[in-house]
């Protein structure tokens, strides 16, 4: 007796109908996560957390508030003051006007003179922690005061996500980066794909699988342009769509997409810092022998063009680190060897708080009290606080400042 098998689906029909479902269901759980808008939303900040943040004191806080000025704080069941980010910046701007001696600390804008600083978080090993760091690294500055643009050239815009949107459903066409880039005579005015986001501080120019267009039509036009035109050649685009809103922002942050494509390239051409996430494991040190190699063959490629690099550094932050892991002790010892102060010395520590929030979508920064335990998402926090601060160190450098 020969049994009959069930009809096999076509290998094209099952990847359409999966392409289709997924999207569906993912936007689903969203709307469940945020319900009832679907839009994601900023904790408050405690008084104390203010006084971290801005260096503004209590007692002046206590003040400013007994005497109206500035912005009203909402009061708890406990009485506590808590205040949404957008009202810690406004006591920035505030404070700033009052302590004018005072106001580069309390309200760290750049100045003029001080050229806008764009930062890619680069590498093409899966699992380094590369969007992790860039959403962690913007949300960080906006909680310091400065004005980001976050740029996801990731066409699985994972960077996009965790800022609540959804690249499937969100983004539609001409939406992403690609859209300022494309080959056309007239492209789209990078200021009509900037979105706000719920994170004060922080815009973002979001992904999705568009930007994928880039790495196909950027042969053609190199074909077409032959090297005559230099503005119309991929290693200028992107640094040039920027240019068009420098004056709104401080500080641009780029997640990379983990290949060394044409928009890769780009990125590494238009930032003024470089910044390679690395998990201290063997396998990804290998992996990233094999990144540099082919790193070094773009910049190659970048001066066959006619191009210089505008990067002031180039670091690299261990993330994912477990201090108290041997085999990644001897790799951490291995890089800092190999490569001395271009390793950052504070590290990200592989945290469950770190990992809870990226279950929910969010940096450590978003997490509200009870999330997870306080002594967990306290070293959390202080371990991106290290990671970050050095890297803005790197930044007041580059600007000058003590």
């Amino acid at each position: 007796m020969m049994v009959q098998l069930p009809v096999s689906e076509p290998v094209e029909d099952k990847i359409q109908r999966h392409a289709k479902v997924l999207p569906q269901q993912l936007q689903a759980i969203r709307d469940k996560m945020y319900a009832p808008t679907s839009q994601k939303t900023l904790r408050h900040f405690m008084t104390h957390e203010v006084t971290k943040l801005t260096g503004i004191s209590e007692g002046m806080l206590r003040n400013l508030s007994i005497e109206g000025k500035g912005p009203t704080p909402e009061r708890r069941a406990n009485n506590y003051r808590v205040y949404t980010l957008d009202q810690v910046n406004e006591l920035r701007r505030l404070v700033a006007k009052i302590k004018r001696h005072d106001a580069l600390r309390v309200l760290p804008h750049r100045r003029p003179g001080e050229a806008i600083q764009i930062l890619g978080v680069i590498n093409f090993k899966g699992g380094s922690a590369k969007t992790t760091t860039t959403a962690h690294l913007a949300h960080y500055l906006a909680l310091q005061g400065y004005r980001v643009l976050a740029i996801d050239l990731d066409p699985q815009a994972s960077l996009s996500v965790m800022f609540g949107v959804q690249p499937e459903t969100e983004v539609g066409p001409n939406e992403t980066i690609y859209a300022a880039v494309r080959y056309t005579d007239t492209p789209r005015p990078m200021r009509e794909v900037i979105r706000k986001t719920y994170f004060p501080g922080v815009d973002l120019v979001p992904g999705n699988i568009e930007l994928q267009e880039f790495e196909t039509e950027t042969p053609h036009a190199l074909a077409k342009t032959n090297g005559s035109n230099k503005e119309a050649l991929f290693v200028e685009r992107l640094r040039l769509a920027i240019a068009q809103v420098e004056d709104d922002y401080d500080i641009v942050v780029l997640d990379t997409a983990p290949t060394l494509g044409f928009m890769t390239l780009a990125a590494v051409y238009a930032v003024t810092g470089l910044i390679v996430s690395v998990h201290p494991g063997m396998l990804d040190v290998l992996s990233m022998s094999q990144f540099l190699l082919m790193l070094d063959g773009l910049v190659g490629t970048i001066r066959d063009f006619g191009g210089t690099l505008s990067a002031e550094f180039f670091q690299y932050v261990i993330t994912r680190h477990d201090p108290n892991d041997q085999a990644q002790a001897q790799v951490v010892s291995l890089l800092r060897h190999l490569f001395a102060e271009d390793v950052l010395t504070p590290t990200a520590v592989a945290s469950t708080a770190i990992e809870q929030a990226g279950l929910a979508k969010k940096t450590v920064y978003e997490l509200e009290v009870g999330e997870v335990s306080r002594e967990t998402g306290k070293r959390a926090r202080d371990s991106m606080d290290a990671v970050n601060g050095r890297i803005l160190d790197l930044v007041w450098r580059a600007w000058g400042r003590a």
